[in-house]
């Protein structure tokens, strides 16, 4: 979950048949070279604790993924149907986007009851069953955790508001309001905003004072300055992890607590001394007294400590905590972490990264430096897309050469060091799909926003899965239309062509399972005058090194790696992969490139 405005303030268990997958890509363009003598065991044989630190994480938005029963919204049995997809694909986990029972207004994170499962997505039974189908595939499933706020439609909820004196009252955020009288409710406590638009105060009659809410109307914020929320939720978490999921990913996390003392926001100004305006006719705040205030770390502490406690014989390994982690800077990003005596996530998303939304070498170069540097070793979790932002061809593409583009987003996002996050589709290269009127839009935001605001319909389009009817999505009508791109954007039809953007994610997640010094390498830049071309080395103690070189222009680039402040010895290189119909390099000292082009090799 993001602001309205977007970005301004929000931000293996396959290995023998990906190996055969990869073998088979060499006859075409898109070269894959086996790694001799250099491979590691694969995700399923590494150690369970540590499962983590190189995984491959597919986001899942349940809605748009498959429908089984015809009524045009997906459902668990559809995800477990295309288990065998993603375990090809070479995924690690599954995040799935909340299914538990909800009102739907901001289609899930809007929940009413946190230890069950919506029926339009199943039952608890088709979740345990995904849980066990996608074990026995070496896949973990990750549940989105929403402590925020509830669905005004919780019965936490339904008992706060019902009385000023009932025991649930303090569970939520309830203030008088300003100049309040008998028959005026007066004025909201103060100038907060919800990222949704307009004040994040709404008026309650019943019980005349307003309660506050980050999000939509429908979705009041919990009052995290009470010790019985946190136990709630320590249940909640403790409840999920005994049916054997993988982890949580916490939304909105850094939104838990406000000041105390209810001051006012600061405004957004302009170079000239203007208030910002946004999507809504607002002024733009600072987020100074409802964003990532003291208290969230300890919070994410508690969580960690309950999660750590959890393992089995039958479910293995880390249960893995992943933070929604819009941060301003990476020093705020490495507190997220915790430390070695109160550890917190172990992976909090590196929005620095994968949302600078624009092809800058040496702006990705920094930001890749930071994470390699700048987080006290952790791990990082790169991530380029997600189902609150327009899809990478929308914010990256050039609109003449967006699967060349794709290709090398793919490659940051799968040679760098770390874990991998990525959205469903984002393998074949579905496109961002806005509605082009008001009247079709599905998502509350566009509605209010319209037609500044859009909404996020546009990146959450179904599943794009072959050319037919609904592009195999359902067979009744879909909850969101398919896009016409289905007819030639779709898995069917890129699974057959060796040079397809499926197949290069899948090759390069190969490369980061098998190769060593993909899995266990340090990050180190290399030719970093370069404002054309991104290239590093991955090396591990004792491993062949490899580079990699991505050409961010869409202009032919030759890059000498023996020069300058590159570093390297002259060595042959033995191609891993590149882009369909790139050159094989002889050695370090030229490597050409096309528009966009990749290479990827180790050096010998």
């Amino acid at each position: 979950m993001q602001s309205a405005d977007r970005m301004a303030r929000w931000m293996a268990s396959c290995a023998a048949a990906l190996v055969l997958a990869v073998a088979s890509l060499a006859a075409g363009g898109q070269s894959v070279a086996a790694n001799n003598g250099a491979a590691e065991k694969p995700a399923s044989q590494q150690s369970e604790r540590d499962w983590w630190k190189n995984a491959v994480i597919y986001e899942i938005y349940p809605r748009s993924f498959q429908d089984t029963n015809g009524d045009g919204i997906g459902d668990l049995n559809g995800i477990t149907q295309r288990l065998d997809y993603l375990q090809e694909l070479g995924v690690d986990a599954i995040w799935l986007t909340p299914i538990y029972p909800s009102p739907q207004v901001d289609f899930g994170y809007d929940i009413s009851d946190y230890r069950a499962i919506d029926p339009q997505y199943g039952t608890l039974a088709d979740f345990d069953r995904l849980v066990e189908e996608a074990g026995k595939r070496h896949i973990r499933v990750i549940m989105d955790m929403v402590m925020n706020h509830t669905s005004d439609q919780h019965r936490w909820f339904l008992e706060s508001r019902s009385s000023r004196d009932n025991p649930y009252r303090d569970w939520y955020v309830w203030r008088d309001g300003k100049g309040e009288t008998a028959t005026s409710p007066g004025e909201p406590p103060n100038n907060w905003q919800s990222y949704f638009g307009y004040s994040a105060w709404q008026w309650d009659p019943k019980t005349r004072q307003y309660y506050y809410h980050k999000f939509y109307i429908q979705q009041p914020d919990l009052n995290w300055y009470n010790p019985k929320v946190h136990q709630a939720f320590k249940d909640i978490i403790a409840f999920w992890l005994k049916r054997g999921v993988g982890g949580f990913r916490f939304d909105a996390i850094t939104t838990l607590y406000e000041d105390p003392k209810l001051r006012d926001e600061g405004v957004v100004k302009d170079k000239n001394g203007n208030p910002i305006i946004n999507a809504y006719g607002d002024p733009q705040l600072d987020d100074s007294r409802t964003n990532n205030q003291p208290g969230v770390h300890a919070v994410i502490a508690e969580m960690r400590a309950t999660a750590d406690r959890f393992n089995s014989a039958r479910f293995p390994g880390t249960r893995v905590l992943i933070g929604e982690t819009y941060l301003p800077n990476v020093a705020e990003l490495a507190k997220m972490y915790g430390t070695p005596q109160k550890p917190e996530f172990q992976l909090p998303m590196d929005t620095q990264v994968g949302f600078i939304n624009k092809l800058d070498v040496t702006e990705f170069r920094s930001r890749l430096i930071d994470a390699e540097t700048k987080i006290d070793g952790n791990t990082p979790l790169l991530l380029f897309d997600n189902h609150d932002n327009p899809r990478i061809d929308a914010r990256y593409g050039d609109g003449a050469h967006n699967r060349e583009i794709e290709r090398v987003i793919a490659t940051v996002l799968f040679a760098s060091r770390g874990a991998a996050l990525f959205y469903y589709g984002d393998e074949i290269g579905m496109v961002t799909t806005p509605p082009r009127r008001k009247q079709d839009v599905k998502d509350p935001i566009g509605i209010t926003g319209w037609p500044k605001e859009k909404g996020r319909d546009g990146e959450r389009t179904p599943m794009q899965w072959n050319d037919g009817a609904n592009a195999g999505f359902t067979t009744g009508t879909p909850w969101l239309p398919v896009p016409p791109s289905a007819a030639a954007i779709n898995v069917e039809a890129e699974k057959n062509d060796p040079d397809s953007l499926f197949n290069w994610y899948r090759s390069l997640i190969q490369l980061k399972k098998t190769v060593s010094a993909f899995a266990h390498g340090a990050n180190v830049m290399l030719d970093t005058e370069n404002t054309a071309v991104l290239s590093w080395l991955r090396q591990a103690p004792g491993m062949p090194q490899v580079v990699v070189s991505a050409n961010f222009t869409a202009e032919p680039q030759i890059v000498n790696l023996e020069a300058g402040e590159a570093g390297l010895k002259p060595g042959h290189l033995k191609t891993l992969l590149k882009s369909p119909g790139g050159a094989d390099p002889a050695s370090l000292e030229q490597i050409d490139l096309g528009p966009f082009g990749v290479y990827i090799g180790e050096i010998e």
